[in-house]
């Protein structure tokens, strides 16, 4: 009889099991739509493949609900973000420097309509340097 040594597998860095009790926390706090999904679709907890393959599947609906929660902002860097994947490097040079000749006139044109350099400061704080008394008027 040989003696036959099991493979330990892990998948980033976590055992089998460890991977299941992770899917099904996870999968606990999806929204009702995405577990039903899941269901439909026959992502499994069980077997090595099936584990994995639901594993990523509820790490796409998890960046999903992080892309929803997003500002305009941050939605616009993460998509020049992606798009500079598909850039070379001297393309995103060329394009930064465009950028700049381009954001510098308009800051030249910005100055030229409104040529004001002089700073207003205006005090909205409840104490004013005006005392008013109240005046008694006494009727003569």
């Amino acid at each position: 009889m040989t003696n036959k040594k099991s493979k330990n597998h892990s998948f980033k860095g976590m055992s089998y099991r460890k991977v299941q009790s992770t899917n099904s926390k996870k999968r606990s706090k999806l929204r009702r739509e995405e577990q039903a999904w899941l269901k439909e679709n026959n992502y499994k907890n069980i077997g090595w493949h099936n584990v994995i393959n639901l594993y990523s599947k509820i790490e796409e609906f998890f960046q999903k609900y992080q892309i929803e929660e997003l500002t305009l902002e941050e939605l616009f860097l993460e998509s020049d973000r992606v798009g500079n994947k598909y850039l070379t490097s001297q393309e995103i040079t060329e394009f930064n420097q465009k950028l700049a000749i381009e954001v510098n006139d308009i800051a030249t044109i910005i100055d030229q309509q409104f040529p004001d350099t002089e700073v207003e400061f205006i005090d909205f704080s409840k104490t004013s340097s005006k005392k008013y008394r109240n005046k008694k008027y006494i009727n003569l």
